[in-house]
């Protein structure tokens, strides 16, 4: 149970210094939010539960597949937001256009060969 506090406290904290960064400093704070830590630190976590290189390899190969349809949310979400729509619609819709794209990838990914 410790263990599961101590992650969650550590991804907490995480989130926080990226919003803290991106108050001060927008460009890196998206820098920092762009670097793949909680990735990093998943893969660390899971390795610790179980040392699968099998599994680690099946783990990291999927994430590089879902990231991608997770990708055009950051930039639909600044255009709608310069063309005047509200913060919560425009994050709203970046959300939904990601999940949609998830949806497709998951379902056409493994037909075209893509292992996810």
């Amino acid at each position: 149970m410790l263990q599961l506090v101590a992650k969650a406290l550590l991804s907490g904290a995480l989130i926080v210094a990226i919003a803290e960064i991106g108050k001060r400093l927008p460009t890196l704070g998206a820098l920092v939010a762009s670097l793949p830590l909680v990735s990093v630190l998943g893969m660390i976590l899971l390795w610790q539960a179980r040392p699968d290189a099998e599994n680690m390899a099946v783990h990291a190969e999927a994430t590089f597949w879902y990231v991608l349809p997770s990708l055009p949310m950051f930039l639909v979400i600044p255009w709608l937001l310069r063309a005047g729509q509200p913060f919560w619609l425009a994050l709203a819709l970046g959300c939904v256009l990601t999940i949609v794209l998830y949806l497709l990838m998951a379902h056409f990914g493994p037909r075209i060969g893509i292992r996810v």
